[in-house]
């Protein structure tokens, strides 16, 4: 019975950890049905994530430090689309004026909401990781997952070989998180694989209601291919590890076999 409890704390903390994107797919839902004259729909979505983050700070919903780690998000995730839909990977086919470079700034803020979400569940659930691999070496395998995204449309694409060398870098780390008092814990590559999985569920609701569109569904929407769970898998690892190396920058008084909040 306790661990019942404990399942729909969890699923309510989840919840609440999870606002702005809700709100983000609430914008992306209703903005394809409701138009507003003089306002494109990009645009329109913008200003409702500018207005969201404004409100989230003002009442307290996310610290001064998290809102900086949600804005190196915003610029990492800006750039990767920048570039991403230069190379024709996805695109918007929307009009909008805060188009840059046929990418939305609207775009920024999903990957924003990300970090939101992530920062948001390691302060209400106390996550503690433990055997947390050097510093150095997480710094240079998060920077080669990241630079991957952008090399392998010129050379080999890694990766795989990547994938391996995370389940041996992170192969003796586990998370620690606690629900209602009750400390339970799991490893931390299934915690990537649970969340890469649940990304990609949420990417095929955004391109059903238009927040993108991959080549083959400009015409006729299809559902996203499995296999981007392997590309949101790399991208959840790399934003796992920022976050993480940034709270153990802030809290460097801690040992780096266990880095909390």
């Amino acid at each position: 019975m306790k661990h019942l409890r404990n399942f729909f704390y969890f699923g309510f903390e989840q919840a609440r950890s999870c606002v702005f994107p809700v709100i983000i797919f609430l914008s992306l839902a209703l903005t394809k049905f409701i138009e507003i004259p003089f306002l494109a729909r990009y645009d329109l979505i913008l200003l409702i994530c500018v207005i969201t983050q404004i409100l989230l700070v003002i009442f307290k919903y996310e610290t001064a430090d998290e809102v900086k780690v949600i804005f190196v998000f915003h610029l990492i995730g800006l750039a990767l689309e920048l570039y991403k839909v230069h190379m024709g990977s996805w695109s918007y086919p929307e009009n909008a004026v805060t188009k840059i470079y046929g990418v939305p700034l609207y775009s920024g803020f999903m990957y924003a909401s990300v970090a939101s979400y992530m920062c948001q569940a390691w302060r209400r659930f106390d996550l503690k990781l433990n055997s947390w691999p050097p510093s150095w070496i997480v710094i240079i395998l998060g920077a080669a997952i990241y630079f991957n995204f952008y090399t392998h449309h010129f050379i080999f694409d890694v990766r795989w070989v990547l994938k391996l060398t995370i389940l041996f870098v992170f192969l003796k780390t586990f998370v620690s998180f606690t629900v209602n008092k009750t400390i339970y814990q799991m490893p931390l590559a299934l915690s990537f694989i649970l969340i890469g999985f649940f990304i990609w569920i949420a990417e095929n609701i955004a391109t059903f209601f238009g927040a993108w569109a991959y080549p083959n569904q400009e015409q006729t929407w299809e559902i996203v291919h499995i296999g981007k769970i392997s590309s949101w898998l790399l991208l959840v690892i790399v934003s796992f590890m920022i976050v993480a190396e940034l709270k153990h920058v802030k809290n460097n008084r801690k040992p780096s076999s266990e880095i909390s909040i």
